[in-house]
């Protein structure tokens, strides 16, 4: 069994792992966290850990035109990524963390061709999903929390599709056998949500979104939240320990 040695990217100080950490270490995981906008430096490989988890945040995964990285340390994570996927790492990357994860494999990201997504909400399910290890026991309509511009436009080569909404059609998707890409938010509580909407009340305003309402809506659905994605969380671990394959099997009592 592999020791759950789980090494967190946080990208953007408003982003921590939050109840997606908590429900990792009540799992059994040992979480190493590294904060690379604060001056902590990534580590050149994943050796020593069984998982890897790389976090949101307010930057985008667009390089400027010239070139440069939307962030200095993106080259360096995304050849992390890169690695985790050819040595079959467990890897979860978030919002951001699951654009990035899919823009070092090929994929691409682009401004959402129907607009943002934010609040709470729902995605659906793709029936291949049913016998991924980690999105298998998932509802057909799992309850999600949204905040973001930009969206995965074109998947990896070889990416498998999970989840998929009507304004954003790459929801989730596998690559290889044990990288999963979100573009939807778990790790989030009630106040990390309302730090982002107060934030951000001019561009919710341009949207025609009340912040009060949103924040409540979102309140609201947390108990939801959990149900899913808590259990989803533990499933990552079992796989980082090596007590799940590579497919989900639902078991069958006599």
């Amino acid at each position: 069994m592999t020791t759950a040695r789980i090494l967190v990217v946080q990208n953007d100080p408003t982003d921590d792992a939050r109840r997606l950490g908590d429900w990792l270490a009540g799992a059994g995981a040992e979480l190493v966290t590294v904060r690379p906008f604060a001056g902590d430096e990534l580590p050149a490989d994943l050796a020593g850990y069984g998982g890897f988890v790389v976090l949101g945040g307010e930057q985008d995964a667009f390089d400027a035109p010239d070139g440069t990285p939307a962030e200095p340390w993106f080259p360096a994570l995304k050849e992390l990524l890169r690695a985790s996927v050819r040595e079959a790492l467990p890897t979860l990357g978030v919002c951001l963390g699951g654009q990035l994860l899919a823009d070092a494999c090929g994929g691409r990201v682009a401004r959402g061709a129907n607009g943002p997504e934010i609040g709470a909400g729902l995605v659906a399910k793709r029936d291949v999903a049913e016998k991924d290890p980690l999105f298998g026991p998932v509802a057909f309509t799992p309850d999600v929390l949204q905040w973001h511009e930009d969206e995965i436009s074109v998947l990896p080569p070889g990416a498998v599709l999970l989840a998929a909404s009507v304004r954003c059609p790459h929801q989730a998707f596998r690559l290889g056998a044990k990288a999963w890409g979100l573009q939807f938010h778990i790790e989030c509580d009630t106040a990390m949500i309302a730090g982002w909407a107060a934030n951000s009340t001019g561009r919710l305003a341009e949207l025609g979104l009340d912040p009060e309402t949103m924040v409540a809506r979102c309140d609201a659905a947390m108990d939801d939240v959990e149900d899913v994605w808590r259990p989803f969380a533990e499933r990552f671990v079992a796989v980082v320990e090596g007590r799940a394959g590579s497919t989900y099997l639902p078991v069958i009592e006599a």
